[in-house]
């Protein structure tokens, strides 16, 4: 999301029915509300004017409609009302009628979950998401939670949650039904293209380092900065592996988003400003009137610390938001070329704005361009160079709840077959058919990971073939191969 916080203000200042946040003003780019570390959105910390330019007329006809209905509802309707239920129906009504996903009202705990996603880590399942028609959608997985190790991906539809289905439901709801303690369960109904499937997931503490760094082992020169999303420290983080890597030998760097669905904004545009030049345009925030607010790279954003060595960025379908700001930067603003799969598409904003202790709603308010005036939302940026991850990397995961053995014909099976033969077993005819050969598979398969040789496709084995799997699918990188050989030819 892209999050704008504005910095306190005197208590006296501001009229307290009138007053909207003081401690956390937002601007979010995605709907959702963080089950990992709740900083996954783009804060732009600047000051806004609590009123608006345009003020509601409660004299008008319309208002007074309003008025009238609740009027009368809370006077003749046959049983006794619920006040504030009247009242939050018809603020939800309002906001509902805009058809945007991106734009909410939140009361009581959902209120309270937003403003805690500005800091600290989360117990969760660690991955983001957004509305999408009348169901939740998975924007991003992060990379070592929960949601990342079993599978889970890009655009996954969430249909159900412990068996209770998710229509209607709201971001907000579809977080707070599956966030929890850590080491407590939580089964989803995933359903993928076409095909659906059940998988528990076990929470966990999503940790709050943002910057994972490396040297490549078979080029020495190449400095691997994988950022998982664009929190507090992410600026320092990335400062700092860049300092040790280059200690170590690094001449070139690869910056790996992938995966990654956003974070604090400033933090995606000070580290921006390390490889664009002074001067040059980071991204703009456009309103609905006026003129787009431009940011600029400069020693205000990065303090003087610039990266001149040569670049690649990798970006996938996860990349969103912050994310996308980032790569666009540097693609536009510094020839930086990016490299792997289209991104995710989050371009809009939304300012959240505090009506009382416990409500607040959030509406989309402005859209962000990239650096040449591009609005990306709902389209993602294009790579300069496409680098796809192997097929079996898009494989829907299978539930491991059921036993497939000889004779059976299931388009499970048909799953398990591929998984197979990128294993190295060869299961025959990959049609869905569980034949004599596939068993022969299955039996060397489990012999080689020292399971029970039962012949059959059994919760244990499933398991460990998609472990396999996952395992296989990050030693067969292709856009990062693609990069280190673009840096060192």
């Amino acid at each position: 999301m892209i999050l704008l916080k504005e910095a306190p203000k005197s208590e006296s200042k501001v009229p307290k029915k009138r007053k909207r946040r003081v401690s956390l003003l937002v601007y979010i780019s995605s709907t959702l509300l963080a089950f990992f570390v709740g900083i996954f959105m783009t804060i732009l910390i600047v000051g806004l004017n609590s009123r608006t330019s345009q003020q509601l007329d409660t004299s008008s006809a319309g208002f007074s409609k309003i008025s009238q209905v609740y009027q009368t509802i809370s006077q003749q309707y046959y049983r006794k009302t619920d006040q504030k239920k009247l009242i939050n129906g018809a603020i939800k009504g309002m906001v509902n009628s805009l058809d945007d996903p991106y734009s909410e009202y939140l009361t009581g705990s959902d209120a309270s979950n937003l403003d805690n996603t500005i800091s600290g880590s989360f117990e969760g399942i660690g991955a983001e998401i957004q509305k999408k028609g009348n169901y939740v959608e998975i924007v991003s997985p992060i990379a070592g939670s929960p949601a990342k190790k079993t599978g889970l991906k890009a655009n996954d539809v969430i249909t159900a949650i412990n068996g209770h289905s998710t229509a209607g439901w709201s971001a907000t709801k579809t977080t707070n039904k599956i966030r929890g303690k850590k080491g407590t369960k939580v089964t989803l109904t995933i359903k993928r293209d076409q095909q659906s499937f059940k998988i528990t997931l076990k929470r966990d503490v999503i940790p709050v380092k943002t910057v994972n760094a490396r040297i490549d082992k078979q080029h020495p020169t190449v400095g691997y900065i994988q950022i998982t999303s664009f929190s507090e420290p992410t600026f320092k983080e990335v400062k700092t592996a860049i300092k040790k890597l280059r200690q170590e030998g690094a001449k070139s760097f690869i910056l790996d988003v992938r995966s990654n669905p956003g974070g604090i904004m400033q933090q995606a545009l000070k580290i921006s400003s390390m490889f664009v030049a002074n001067g040059k345009t980071l991204m703009q925030v456009k309103a609905r009137t006026g003129q787009p607010t431009v940011y600029k790279a400069g020693k205000s954003q990065d303090g003087g610390f610039k990266v001149k060595e040569p670049v690649k960025v990798l970006i996938d379908d996860g990349s969103a938001s912050a994310s996308e700001i980032f790569a666009a930067a540097l693609n536009q603003s510094a020839n930086v070329e990016l490299i792997g799969t289209k991104s995710f598409g989050k371009g809009t904003v939304q300012q959240v704005s505090q009506l009382d202790k416990k409500s607040e709603f959030k509406i989309t308010v402005a859209k962000w361009l990239t650096p040449n005036g591009s609005w990306i939302n709902k389209r993602g940026l294009t790579p300069n160079i496409e680098a796809k991850y192997p097929g079996y990397a898009y494989l829907p995961m299978v539930s491991d709840q059921k036993t497939y053995q000889l004779e059976d014909v299931s388009s499970k099976i048909k799953t398990l077959q591929t998984e197979l033969k990128a294993v190295g077993q060869d299961p025959g005819t990959i049609n869905g058919y569980f034949s004599a050969t596939t068993q022969k598979a299955v039996v060397a398969f489990q012999a080689a990971n020292n399971l029970d040789q039962t012949g059959k496709l059994d919760t244990a084995t499933i398991d460990k073939l998609q472990t396999e799997i996952t395992k296989k699918i990050s030693d067969n990188d292709v856009a990062y191969d693609k990069a280190v050989e673009q840096l060192t030819k």
